[in-house]
């Protein structure tokens, strides 16, 4: 699995993109096809939650999405992962029920 991170409008951080990594990394948990990952931090005009987080992640013939806002950064990515587990055990249960 590939994983690309992106930082719109700031530099972040080796802890930002370490994290970042090893949270992706933990996907292959829910499906092990995953071909690559982007994960896209950007600011947000909000001031409760002032921080975005989009993760991008390709499959076979597909490509799954999850975007979220929160205080920070690792919160949004916790939570876009979370909202990305979800969507490829969907996914997974859908190709093993074609089969």
């Amino acid at each position: 699995m590939n994983i690309r991170i992106t930082a719109r409008h700031f530099n972040a951080s080796e802890r930002l993109q370490t994290f970042a990594t090893e949270s992706a990394g933990k996907l292959t948990k829910f499906y092990d096809g995953i071909l690559d990952t982007d994960i896209i931090f950007s600011p947000y005009e909000s001031h409760d939650e002032p921080q975005q987080t989009e993760l991008v992640v390709s499959v076979t013939g597909q490509v799954l999405k999850a975007t979220e806002r929160a205080a920070t950064y690792e919160i949004a990515l916790n939570k876009a992962i979370d909202n990305m587990s979800r969507q490829l055990l969907r996914y997974k249960e859908k190709r093993s029920n074609k089969s």
